[in-house]
């Protein structure tokens, strides 16, 4: 009996030792693809944070691809039992911040989104902290049991795996920083008929609110619903009304896209229901907006004014500073006016290529690829 529950605990160790690594290993590949993504996210965590910390906001890229680099590391290593005593301790410094951090963004929900699987799998902020509470429990169970994970490579074949594992994370960032994420996890993915992706069923579940009014009387406050609130009675003075989401509706895969021109008129409707060929440049941030990039685009614009395409400049920035590149760039495409964070969405590439034909995606592209 005792030899059984010995096989039984050091099967169970195993099996934490590679689910532990799993999640790892996903989290970090997730955002490895997808670095500018997790820089994003990064940035709002230190914004919301403010003071030093919104400071730091110029290194989020910096900082998601060496993040994302540590988690493949340790998520590898644990699977591969490679450095596996030095990897558990850095896995345990790793948990030590991440756990309380998240269990503070439960309580305090500064973000909607922890973004702890890039934008693969979407999760609440509470169930980021369980799923961080269950690896820390399994990590010390791990430490506890350290003994029993003897290693099945030589020391120099663990170094070269530690080696090639860093490789690995770093490439995967570079290369979908340079191009376009390998795994395109974004609503606006290749194929997706944005029309289509935006509609909403006439049957579909609205949100629901609870309206609260607030009203005094003699100096007394007093909390009412729509169902008892003083309606005829002139003695309770209106003071404020609260509403809170109580059931979340449809929410559209594609939402809050829209295309306006420098009239603020809204010409979505006109460039997704196009029958040719359409050219979106995505460029949320024309400061950020590489030179190279807007001049190969200009390129691109010209080929479409010859082949009788469509061509649209996307941009959330300010008219002046669309006037100051404009000026410093030469390019003569026109700009229109669209939600920086949906550009965000759109591509990851500022500036980026999105192909359309009658709304429907056919390709995009990073600027390093314009063809």
């Amino acid at each position: 009996m005792n030899k059984s529950l010995q096989i039984a605990g050091s099967i169970s160790l195993q099996v934490g030792r590679y689910l532990f690594g799993a999640v790892f290993v996903f989290s970090g590949f997730v955002k490895a693809i997808d670095p500018m993504g997790f820089s994003y996210k990064i940035e709002e965590y230190l914004r919301t944070f403010g003071g030093f910390f919104e400071s730091l906001a110029d290194y989020a890229l910096l900082v998601a691809v060496l993040l994302s680099t540590l988690e493949l590391i340790i998520g590898l290593n644990m699977i591969f039992k490679v450095h596996f005593n030095s990897t558990s301790v850095l896995a345990l410094l790793f948990m030590l911040v991440y756990t309380p951090l998240t269990l503070y963004i439960a309580i305090k929900n500064p973000v909607t989104d922890c973004g702890c699987f890039g934008d693969a799998i979407i999760i609440s902020n509470w169930a980021t902290f369980a799923k961080n509470s269950v690896l820390f429990g399994l990590l010390i169970l791990m430490l506890i049991f350290s003994t029993r994970y003897r290693p099945f490579l030589t020391k120099k074949l663990q170094y070269i795996f530690a080696g090639v594992f860093v490789l690995m994370g770093i490439s995967l960032s570079v290369l979908s920083y340079r191009h376009l994420p390998m795994i395109d996890f974004l609503p606006f993915k290749v194929g997706i008929n944005i029309p289509q992706a935006m509609d909403i069923p006439d049957n579909a579940p609205k949100d629901q609110y609870q309206t609260t009014f607030i009203y005094e009387r003699e100096g007394e406050q007093k909390e009412f619903t729509l169902e008892n609130y003083p309606k005829n009675d002139s003695s309770w003075i209106f003071v404020d009304q609260k509403s809170k989401l109580i059931k979340k509706g449809y929410t559209p895969v594609i939402h809050d896209f829209s295309i306006v021109n420098e009239k603020f008129d809204d010409i979505t409707q006109e460039v997704l229901s196009y029958p040719g060929k359409t050219y979106l440049l995505i460029m949320y941030d024309v400061d950020d907006s590489s030179k190279k990039g807007a001049e190969k685009a200009e390129q691109v614009y010209q080929n479409a004014l010859k082949n009788g395409d469509k061509f649209y400049a996307l941009t959330g920035s300010s008219d002046t500073e669309v006037q100051k590149f404009i000026d410093k760039t030469g390019v003569t495409y026109p700009f229109w006016k669209t939600d920086p964070t949906t550009l965000k969405t759109i591509i990851r590439a500022n500036p980026g290529i999105v192909l359309l034909q009658k709304g429907t995606i056919l390709k995009k592209m990073n600027w390093r690829d314009f063809e």
